[in-house]
């Protein structure tokens, strides 16, 4: 995902706004809040955040853990992490995102779901 994903996104700023909202909504998910009772929420953030930069094609690169050792002692399921691909599209929707930019957001979170599931192995 590149291709000007990151300037139409609002840059590095605009990714930060939906991160923030994004874990605003998760952290009160019925489904999924329980996952960050525990959590460095503004850590995450900023790892989310950079990581998105990075996908979209900005000229911030992700320097964090793998993805599955950084989710190795987090319980999801696969229904889990397609409940938070969901609220993701919501959240960038709700930030008057482009279909198209919202299906190539949310195609790179789908696309590590085996390394984000509990039983996934990289």
């Amino acid at each position: 995902m590149s291709d000007g994903v990151y300037e139409r996104l609002g840059g590095r700023k605009g990714i930060r706004a939906v991160v923030n909202d994004f874990y605003e909504t998760l952290t009160e998910d019925d489904e999924l809040s329980g996952f960050f009772e525990d959590a460095d929420v503004g850590r995450l953030k900023d790892a989310q955040t950079e990581f998105l930069c990075e996908a979209a094609g900005g000229p911030e690169s992700y320097d964090g853990e793998a993805v599955r050792e950084a989710h190795v002692d987090v319980p999801l399921e696969p229904s889990d992490v397609r409940r938070a691909v969901a609220v993701l599209r919501e959240t960038l929707e709700s930030h008057g995102v482009s279909e198209d930019d919202v299906d190539a957001v949310t195609a790179v979170i789908a696309a590590r779901e085996r390394e984000l599931v509990a039983d996934g192995t990289p």
